[in-house]
């Protein structure tokens, strides 16, 4: 993981009530974030391997977990989730080691559900990058379905354009082929009515012209059916 390309370290984001500063802002697929909390007091847990077996170091791993359970109360309030944008609307807090982990959730069973509860999910080095590749996927998946919902909705568009189209060219068609009959009409009325009367000048005198009288052609081809696109 590359500072600035694959996370940022200690981004500060400005709120009603003052700055908030994550340790970590690591950066995901699809320009997506997620929030990673790595301030975990574990001054509790070292003193109890300092301590002796029994009944000290027993009330130090309490207090361990007691720590635990109020950081992830504190960081709960916080709501990074709304200020860094997008964001899962959950926080990963981190324990830097398996044993801080486990020593946590012996004094407090219900600790991974309190923290699902606000929000807070714990978190080891050892589950942690499982944990981004998971969200990293999910949010792909979700990419991956806007998109053949964008697909979906563009082939309608389009279908539809292509069925308006059609009826227009169908509509050019028709007039390209009320056009012809009318030429066709015209051709025939005019050999027929006027030419036929305009020759016999040249029967008469056809040096006085210089030019011969052609009779129009018809127009023999029609327009192709368009395809009908309902």
């Amino acid at each position: 993981m590359l500072e600035h390309c694959v996370f940022y370290s200690q981004p500060v984001a400005i709120t009603d009530d003052g700055r908030l500063r994550p340790d970590l802002l690591v950066r995901l697929p699809g320009g997506k974030n997620i929030v990673i909390d790595a301030k975990t007091p574990l001054e509790a847990y070292l003193a109890a391997n300092d301590a002796p077996e029994g009944a000290p170091r027993l009330a130090l791993l309490q207090d361990h977990a007691r720590q635990v359970r109020a950081h992830v109360t504190t960081l709960s309030r916080k709501q990074y989730w709304e200020q860094f944008d997008p964001a899962p609307e959950f926080v990963v807090l981190f324990l830097p080691g398996e044993s801080f982990f486990s020593a946590a959730l012996e004094g407090d069973p219900e600790l991974i559900n309190i923290g699902a509860g606000q929000r807070i999910i714990l978190a080891t080095p050892t589950t942690l990058i499982a944990l981004l590749r998971v969200v990293a996927y999910g949010w792909r998946q979700e990419n991956v379905a806007q998109n053949a919902a964008e697909i979906h909705r563009l082939g309608k568009e389009l279908y539809k354009r292509l069925a308006d189209m059609n009826g227009h060219w169908d509509k050019l068609g028709r007039s390209l082929e009320r056009a012809v009959e009318a030429y066709n009409s015209a051709t025939g009325s005019l050999e027929s009515r006027v030419i036929v009367t305009a020759r016999k000048f040249e029967e008469l005198d056809s040096s006085a012209f210089g030019v011969v009288l052609e009779t129009p052609e018809p127009i023999d081809t029609r327009p192709r059916p368009t395809l009908q696109i309902a």
